[in-house]
């Protein structure tokens, strides 16, 4: 009788010290930080929630950066947006050497 006591009592023993999470000491969370992109115009965050919406983002055609639909250069009507699509920063830039010649 008593080796089936014993080895109910040996193996928990054996469980507790030879634990994995024990074994390898503190945890850290593997979680990395991820940086939301930014408008180029207005350097608001581009969040699904409060773009939706709203339109969206679009990638400028000149600078290659992510903007809100807002903030691109409107077409021949309000509501639609000029093909291709220019933000506002680049159109402002484009603007500027066409004036002073």
């Amino acid at each position: 009788m008593y080796p089936a006591f014993v080895i109910p009592s040996v193996l928990r023993l054996y469980c507790v010290a030879m634990s994995i999470r024990k074994g390898a000491g503190e945890w850290e969370p593997l979680l990395l930080g991820i940086e939301p992109e930014r408008c180029g115009v207005c350097n608001q965050v581009l969040y699904r929630n409060t773009t939706m919406l709203k339109g969206g983002w679009e990638r400028c055609s000149v600078c290659h950066r992510f903007v809100h639909y807002a903030c691109l250069v409107d077409g021949r009507f309000a509501y639609l947006k000029r093909r291709p699509r220019v933000c506002l920063n680049c159109e402002h830039t484009l603007a500027k050497p066409a004036q002073q010649s």
